[in-house]
């Protein structure tokens, strides 16, 4: 493991923990060269199914594109980093378990805005808008309508 400050090679470790799910191990390490600490994270590789898009296209399983996606939308919003990543974590753990090799992207889709929706309409709103692709201001404002009388029963 490179270190992130020096690109030593060598280095040591000081500390490892087992994550609650139990599936990663984060350890604490500290460069031979410099001295300075960093941490990093020790996961099995997954095999993760490829999404098909709307278009048809297929691409494979990002992790990555869903928590940008999601820290996105909720930008400035008091939504937790830890909460996203352990969503993104179960989220992850759901499509491998499905054991499919393909999954729709709209499944995909559905489930975050799902967990959105729950979590500040604002990011539901704001990932709507890129997801459902409104065309005009009335979809948008429908939408918007179907929020307000949800919070309201």
């Amino acid at each position: 493991m490179k270190c992130p400050y020096c690109t030593e090679i060598d280095n040591k470790v000081i500390d490892s923990r087992l994550s609650k799910d139990g599936r990663t191990i984060r350890r604490r390490r500290e460069c031979i060269k410099c001295g300075r600490r960093f941490t990093t994270y020790e996961k099995l590789e997954d095999v993760l199914p490829m999404v098909v898009k709307k278009d048809g296209r297929r691409e494979p399983f990002s992790r990555e594109k869903i928590t940008e996606g999601i820290k996105k939308a909720c930008q400035k919003r008091p939504i937790s980093m830890t909460k996203i990543e352990d969503f993104v974590d179960s989220l992850e753990l759901y499509f491998q378990e499905l054991g499919k090799k393909e999954v729709e992207g709209e499944e995909v889709g559905e489930k975050v805005i799902n967990a959105l929706k729950e979590w500040d309409g604002v990011a539901y709103v704001r990932f709507a808008s890129v997801y459902r692709q409104f065309r005009d201001i009335g979809e948008f404002m429908e939408e918007l309508e179907e929020i307000l009388k949800s919070r309201k029963e």
